[in-house]
């Protein structure tokens, strides 16, 4: 049975973002005296909104395509920036209604006060920010790669990995990158780091396994004494896109997984290896995707068969709600998670002790170290893009965490 159109939200976005653009014209007709200005700004949002809606049509009928990301991401810029004008548009009106009510208390007859000038030049300058960090985020934001360090204190460590050193990156997207210099500039960041470990949590390509080979130069570039360790996400299995036969997109996969290969990416299924040093070991485990929401394929019981209790056991699993649904809670205590997925959302604030992205809303814990039951999650926030060309304040992450043991002193 064809699946029914729904057009209310289409209807509902449409007339928010009427009423939207219409008080933003107010603002500027306050502080530019032009006739022209309405039908040019009218034309411009119109014309803007016109080649949106051809574009996500074609998009629908071929696939992605570069019209589709130009008018997508001048749409998204716009309404962002007039979002924040109108915000602080908003918050001057609401003074200036105040200043009316009290006004008109002491007075004979009812009149506005006039709107302050200055306070919509005001919101006009972040308007312009706005367009600056968006401008940013897509030039240089979404290859502004950060490293990101954290000791982590265990009491269960063995002795010979006091000190052990783990890199971890996630959510490549190599589907998305343009610039391949600027990628290797992240890839000499990570071997700068000289860590005894490397592990990649998930998410090598956006859909199609093909969109790693340009890069496999680049990745296989990765190098660390202990190995190079992989998982697959979410992205990975090709179900975003539709395939010509489901032999295709079998196929797919498991070039994907060859690719792995190509890199020096030994790729972890539901399945665990045994890290020695001097003759103590950790575990380090990896399983298939395992989401809410997202396919809950891995098997957590089957990637720890075999190894005891008392292990101390790394694992790679890409969806942080994982962590919360089985892992943190799991019989056979796992120290410390490694996962991906979240992206920050590739736009929020994480300065002046602020840490705010919309996908917080999805994640309660979407980035970072979090500790419960004497156990440790971390969430990368991406080596990649996907979406949204670009980012802002969430900028793509290369984590390095040192495992200590802990002692009386610590």
């Amino acid at each position: 049975m064809k699946r029914r159109f729904n057009l209310l939200p289409i209807i509902l976005f449409a007339l928010a973002f009427l009423l939207i653009n219409a008080y933003v014209l107010s603002g500027l007709s306050t502080i530019f005296h032009q006739s022209w200005l309405a039908p040019v700004f009218w034309l411009a949002v119109i014309g803007l909104s016109v080649a949106l809606f051809f574009a996500i049509t074609k998009m629908r009928r071929s696939g992605m395509n570069k019209f589709f990301q130009i008018i997508s991401h001048a749409f998204l810029i716009l309404l962002g920036s007039e979002l924040v004008f109108a915000i602080f548009l908003i918050i001057g009106d609401l003074y200036r209604l105040i200043l009316t009510v009290n006004s008109n208390f002491t007075s004979a007859g009812f009149h506005w006060v006039a709107r302050n000038n200055y306070w919509v030049d005001f919101s006009l300058f972040m308007f312009a920010i706005t367009l600056a960090l968006f401008a940013y985020g897509i030039t240089l934001g979404k290859y502004a790669y950060r490293v990101i360090k954290h000791t982590l204190f265990f009491d269960d460590l063995p002795v010979s990995f006091d000190g052990f050193t783990i890199t971890q990156i996630s959510d490549v997207h190599a589907g998305s990158f343009t610039n391949p210099v600027a990628v290797q500039k992240g890839i000499d960041m990570i071997n700068a780091q000289k860590s005894d470990l490397f592990v990649f949590t998930g998410d090598l390509v956006n859909n199609a396994a093909s969109e790693i080979k340009p890069y496999l130069g680049h990745f296989s570039q990765i190098k660390a004494p202990y190995g190079q360790f992989s998982i697959l996400g979410n992205h990975d299995y090709g179900d975003y896109i539709k395939w010509p036969t489901e032999a295709d997109k079998v196929q797919n996969l498991q070039q994907l997984k060859e690719y792995h290969k190509d890199l020096g990416f030994k790729l972890l299924l539901d399945e665990h290896v045994e890290l020695i040093k001097n003759g103590e070991k950790i575990i380090l485990a990896g399983i298939e995707n395992w989401g809410i929401g997202f396919g809950e394929r891995g098997d957590l019981e089957k990637a720890l068969r075999n190894t005891n209790v008392n292990d101390f056991k790394v694992l790679l699993s890409h969806d942080p709600s994982h962590w919360d649904a089985q892992v943190k809670q799991f019989p056979s205590k796992i120290q410390l998670t490694l996962a991906g997925h979240t992206h920050g959302m590739q736009f929020g604030i994480e300065a002046f002790g602020i840490k705010w992205s919309l996908v917080k809303y999805r994640y309660k814990h979407w980035a970072g170290i979090k500790t419960e039951n004497n156990r440790y999650l971390n969430i990368n926030r991406g080596f990649g893009f996907l979406g949204f060309s670009g980012r802002i304040g969430i900028w793509p992450e290369i984590t390095v965490i040192e495992l200590k043991r802990k002692t009386e002193n610590n």
